[in-house]
């Protein structure tokens, strides 16, 4: 079999094997959390007859190995559960499916770092690329300064930040509705997707800086400037090409910290996205939407640092010819 697609069946293998992993450890957390969930839902004055017969109706009273096991196999067809929210003692469930709750709330997440993505990409790998061509420069210095002092930052402290300069021209609540238009939605979300891009921008121009640098430092680089081929050429012919794979990992592994780090930022602004449905779905003990929302976040983040895997196999000479 050819080396790449062996490689790459074995990336997959271990990306199935480490959500698995992931999963279990999810459960166990949920599980272990303080409280009992039955009194959780129903209140602490309802009767233990009350919580005993809710618990045998949520399958609680199962042990907990049992209780994975049934996740996992109704999570592996597509179904993520039912909420334990709107669940009454007296017998009426007026409960809704876990996709239901997650469906709007993951493409309002998605939309977010969509929209972070496409300012924060590009930009960061212009001036990662710059940076890395102007080493020791003033810009250079200047650049890695703000990104350094942005990095040391965390989310929530910049998010507030920019909440105190500039809430007198943007919302810092970002409300959005399913009936927004785009312009207005676009509006609403300016503050955390400036928050999200400050703090991509930063790691991903850092990250892409020192992986051209470490190219420009290659044998073949600089046998190519001792032979008298011009910068322009070095960069276009001999740099870029190998380039690709590093750079791409870059990206990838961005893109999984803004979609999973994008759940403080929806705490801080309020915004209706599966970061803030798992935060609320913890403090309420809906289960089966905390363990939802934790999934498809481990999933997303297992799934993009395979594709980063995988862009590195294809684009990896040694694989791609073989001796």
């Amino acid at each position: 079999m050819n080396p790449v697609i062996t490689t790459i069946v074995q990336r997959l293998g271990l990306g199935i094997l480490t959500l698995f992993l992931v999963s279990l450890i999810i459960f166990s957390a949920l599980t272990m959390l303080p409280g009992d969930f039955g009194e959780s839902v129903l209140g602490q004055q309802a009767l233990p007859e009350t919580v005993e017969a809710f618990r045998r109706e949520l399958g609680l009273d199962k042990p907990a190995w049992q209780r994975y096991l049934s996740w996992v196999a109704s999570v592996a067809q597509g179904d993520l559960g039912t909420s334990f929210s709107g669940r009454a003692a007296s017998g009426n469930d007026n409960s809704r499916m876990v996709i239901e709750l997650v469906a709007p709330r993951l493409k309002n997440t998605l939309f977010l770092a969509g929209v972070t993505a496409a300012i924060a990409v590009p930009l960061s790998l212009f001036l990662g690329i710059m940076a890395a061509l102007k080493r020791n420069s003033i810009y250079d210095r200047t650049v890695n300064a703000v990104t350094l002092t942005t990095i040391s930052f965390p989310e929530f402290f910049l998010a507030y930040v920019l909440i105190v300069l500039m809430a007198k021209y943007f919302p810092t609540l970002a409300n959005v509705t399913e009936d927004m238009l785009l312009g207005e939605r676009l509006y609403k979300i300016a503050l955390p997707s400036l928050t999200m891009t400050l703090v991509i921008i930063a790691h991903m121009m850092r990250m892409t800086r020192a992986s051209i640098i470490n190219l420009l430092s290659s044998p073949y680089v600089e046998m190519a400037q001792l032979k008298g081929v011009s910068k322009s050429k070095v960069i276009l012919k001999h740099v870029m090409p190998n380039a690709w794979a590093p750079i791409a990992t870059v990206i990838a592994f961005n893109l999984a910290y803004l979609v999973v780090g994008v759940v403080v930022v929806e705490v801080v602004f309020v915004y209706p996205g599966i970061g803030q449905l798992m935060v609320d779905s913890v403090s309420s003990r809906d289960i089966p939407v905390a363990q939802a929302c934790a999934l498809i976040f481990a999933a997303t983040y297992i799934l993009l640092n395979l594709l980063a895997d995988i862009i590195g196999i294809v684009t990896n000479p040694r694989l791609l010819h073989p001796r």
